[in-house]
């Protein structure tokens, strides 16, 4: 037998509707039970920018303060949860006098560094195809000054360099909450014997290649020898 139309239509709603259970109507995360979830991923899962203020309930949970954090100074979605949402992370530090930080990249983010005291020597590598007048890979060497910027895109390998025998302070702005950092010769040497030898043409293999490995600081800072001499600083002394 075949149903009319409205019959049909009548079984197929209340069919519906009786499969829907009766808790059916959504809940806000500032009150669902999320024990599991970080701040920061309740924040993201929110469903609107009122129950993203719900769950930053405190005046004090829009403020990072730096000199209660010196072992951290990036603030990001996970140190400053306020920041989750709006794309950007940012970092108040200085460059120990003599040093050099690692060459390194931020997959995630472009990087916007201004210094405010001392002096700092910066070198980025932009992406390949990216040629000098020369024709070779071109390489943005800066100097800065207090009051002076540069900007290092995303995926660019850079460095920086304090020459001086003082500290230089700066802050840095980055356009992304998670942006990553890779250290380049570190995670070059990563790869296995074979292929790190065939990169650089068979002119290191077998225990060069473990000699530059042992090489390769742990630290993400390095201490320029000529800079430390010149100020009279020992190593053990940073």
């Amino acid at each position: 037998m075949i149903l009319p139309n409205f019959a049909l239509r009548s079984a197929l709603v209340v069919a519906l509707v009786t499969a829907l259970p009766a808790n059916a109507a959504p809940t806000l995360v500032s009150q669902r039970s999320t024990p599991e979830l970080s701040l920061p991923a309740q924040l993201q899962l929110a469903d609107t920018t009122v129950e993203r203020y719900q769950l930053l309930p405190k005046d004090e949970d829009f403020v990072y303060d730096f000199s209660k954090n010196p072992d951290l100074p990036f603030a990001n979605r996970k140190s400053f949860p306020a920041l989750t949402g709006y794309g950007t992370s940012f970092s108040l530090s200085a460059l120990p006098a003599c040093s050099m930080s690692f060459v390194h990249l931020h997959p995630r983010a472009t990087e916007l560094f201004a210094l405010t005291s001392g002096r700092v020597l910066t070198e980025m590598v932009p992406e390949g195809n990216i040629l000098d007048s020369d024709k070779k890979q071109r390489v943005i060497r800066t100097e800065l000054h207090p009051g002076m910027m540069t900007i290092f895109p995303a995926g660019s390998f850079h460095t920086q360099v304090n020459p001086d025998c003082e500290p230089a302070n700066f802050t840095a702005a980055l356009t992304a909450e998670d942006f990553g950092i890779s250290l380049v010769a570190d995670q070059t040497f990563s790869f296995t014997d074979d292929v790190i030898a065939r990169t650089f043409g068979q002119s290191i293999s077998g225990k060069d290649i473990d000699r530059v490995k042992d090489a390769i600081p742990g630290a993400t800072l390095i201490r320029v020898e000529e800079c430390l001499s010149k100020c009279g600083i020992q190593k053990r002394q940073v």
